[in-house]
């Protein structure tokens, strides 16, 4: 699971996207580095074919000279350790605050004084094959025990629980405050209420940090976002009503991803291209699955979930160290005019990666920003309502909305969903997170061979069908073990899911397009856990409806366009006619696609720039998120853009 690197935006493009970031504010922020590596290339192509724009001298020009993965850059990646534990936390903490046994039942004060197995035969009617968890006999129990009875009567009335319940702490070592408070039964829905609140907080959070990140910098807004999760996770502890807990809840939320995310763009923004996918990776596939995996032995071993709550956000407030250990945005500085303290970062990167460097490459980067100043005061100032203007970039937008809820929707609640898969939560959650690091590893392996709609058709059907099979099984390992192979595959797709958005929306759009589209799959991820209440209706029902989304939602990818080896499209024109050419059943592995008929600013780039693939590839979170990385999308957009009277 950020900011815009525009250098020297113009104030429209400042503010096209307020109204549309979520956690997607950090999409909206790769939306323009995707949009940087596609400008880029077509600049590239522009100068081989053109012989002009000598003068150009961005971001990624500098890396040769100060270093593209030197000690500097090591040390921050270093650094993102905290913070991926962090987001971590404050994602799946929730889930460990509000577990409930599967087995709970009436608690009878009378009959206090027999054991558990003594109180269940007298007190508990039978549901079926199992005792039932929200009803009692309504019977004398102070007669019955001086009477000698301690068998119950199946014709005896039953009546709802009338003094609270009593919970198997053998599944669950500790109380929770959905135990404390019985949230179950009629309550049962509480904690998946308060889940969902918790999404509604990601998504204000998103757009007030954004709106910080863009106007005080990105530091204030890292420290802001970590610091809000830090109240919001202390002041949990104190909570002894629904109302209270969802208040809490809804503010840790709007520290969800922004958290790591501000940290997580600041650092791939002042790495080399040719270094950005492993740290896009790595910092993923590594610091968060391990967080993730050892978080429910935190809770086991911890039993208790208010120290569980401290723990997980007590170090959020480490963040106030941050303007002291790392650098504001060099980019985000040049955006704001202030060339001369970018330059004096970068300086200090040079220094610590023990470079020298000419005077006259600082110079040259100073006029280059100053330029582009200039030509973005022409741009056209274009809405993410023009991508359903014209027919087939509606159609391509409609689907990648669609996709992108499928995904989020299966993704979470194959998370939230391991409670129910008949074995122990804590060790089967640190199973189904570990599959991060294989899914993220084997997506690095193929996503630039295989391509992007194959690839995200078949993780995603195979995640259904893996779904579908696991409700087929008896409870409990075979079923475990097949719901894991599906959220290892949802994983996959996940890792895909934005960035291929990212690469098929227009650039003159792409921030607010790929922000849309994530704000929509956090309506889904804010379903997802009614959709794991249904297993209190019938255990097979979540994985069923897991099962047949994610079939539907791997169909959706094949009618999109394949991207791989090709150029980004950059104005809306380019957008309708890209990949107009391909065939449904295209393979980049089997046959390559024949060369279309473009406009040159859609041409492959010339062997001499850098290669897209590499600069591009995401994971997880992935690099779509970083359009701080984005060097030339509003220039490109300046330059390439189709004329007013052009645009359908």
């Amino acid at each position: 699971m950020p900011p815009q690197e525009n250098l020297s935006q113009p104030h429209h493009e400042k503010h096209e996207m307020e109204g549309f970031t979520n956690k997607a504010f950090v999409d909206d922020q790769h939306s323009k580095s995707l949009s940087k590596d596609a400008s880029y290339n077509n600049n590239n192509n522009r100068k081989n074919e053109k012989g002009s724009d000598e003068s150009s001298f961005d971001f990624d020009d500098l890396f040769p000279h100060i270093g593209a993965f030197g000690f500097y850059q090591i040390f921050l990646f270093l650094m993102m350790i905290p913070f991926a534990f962090f987001v971590a936390w404050v994602y799946f903490t929730q889930i460990f605050v509000t577990l409930v046994p599967e087995a709970h039942w009436c608690w009878v004060p009378e009959l206090q004084n027999l054991t558990v197995d003594e109180r269940i035969a007298l007190a508990i009617p039978m549901d079926g094959e199992v005792r039932n968890r929200c009803k009692m006999y309504n019977v004398n129990y102070t007669d019955l025990l001086e009477q000698g009875v301690k068998q119950a009567d199946a014709n005896w009335e039953v009546i709802p629980c009338r003094s609270g319940w009593e919970y198997n702490t053998t599944e669950v070592p500790y109380s929770t405050i959905a135990t404390e408070n019985n949230w179950v039964c009629d309550n049962a829905a509480l904690p998946s209420t308060a889940q969902s609140i918790f999404f509604c907080g990601a998504i204000l959070g998103g757009l007030v940090f954004g709106w910080i990140a863009d106007r005080l910098g990105r530091i204030p807004a890292l420290v802001g976002t970590n610091m809000v999760g830090f109240i919001g996770g202390m002041a949990t502890t104190m909570c002894t009503s629904f109302w209270t807990f969802s208040v809490c809840r809804f503010l840790v939320g709007m520290a969800f991803d922004n958290c790591f995310t501000m940290m997580y763009i600041l650092v791939l923004e002042y790495v080399g291209p040719k270094w950005r996918t492993f740290v896009a990776n790595m910092s993923i596939a590594i610091f968060f699955t391990f967080a993730a995996s050892i978080l429910p032995w935190i809770a086991y071993f911890l039993a208790d979930w208010k120290m569980l709550c401290y723990v997980t956000s007590a170090p959020l407030a480490l963040a106030i160290l941050t303007p002291w250990i790392v650098p504001e945005s060099a980019r985000w500085l040049v955006s704001q005019g202030k060339i001369d303290k970018s330059i004096g970062i970068l300086k200090k990167f040079e220094r610590i990666n023990r470079k020298t460097i000419d005077p006259k490459i600082y110079d040259q980067f100073r006029e280059s920003c100053i330029k582009t100043q200039q030509e973005e005061e022409s741009g056209k100032n274009y809405t993410v309502l023009d991508l359903f203007k014209t027919p087939r970039l509606r159609k391509i937008t409609i689907i990648l909305i669609l996709l992108w809820m499928a995904i989020s929707l299966v993704f979470d609640g194959h998370v939230r969903n391991v409670g129910t898969l008949g074995l122990d939560i804590f060790l089967t959650f640190t199973i189904a997170s570990a599959t991060e690091f294989p899914a993220d590893t084997f997506l690095t392996a193929v996503l630039d061979v295989w391509g992007r709609r194959w690839l995200a058709c078949g993780s995603m059907v195979i995640s259904g069908v893996f779904s579908l099979l696991a409700t087929a099984v008896p409870l409990g390992i075979p079923s475990a073990t097949l719901a894991i192979c599906g959220r290892f595959a949802v994983n996959i797709s996940y890792n895909i899911g934005l960035q291929y958005a990212a690469e098929l929306l227009p650039t003159v759009v792409r921030a607010q397009g790929v922000a849309l589209i994530h704000i929509m799959g956090y309506v889904a991820s804010i379903v997802a856990p009614f959709v794991v209440y249904l297993a209190n209706i019938d255990l097979a029902l979540p994985l069923l409806i897991l099962g047949v989304m994610g079939i539907a939602g791997g169909i959706l990818a094949l009618f999109l366009p394949e991207t791989l080896d090709q150029e980004l499209p950059q104005t809306l024109q380019d957008g309708e006619n890209f990949g107009i050419n391909q065939k449904m059943w295209d393979f980049p592995c089997i046959k390559k696609p024949e060369p279309e008929e473009q406009p040159s600013e859609l041409k492959r780039t010339p062997s001499g720039g850098p290669s897209l693939r590499g600069s591009i590839r995401g994971s997880f979170r992935g690099e779509i998120r970083s359009s701080m990385i984005n060097r030339g999308s509003i220039r490109s957009r300046a330059s390439v853009a189709l004329p007013e009277d052009q645009v359908v």
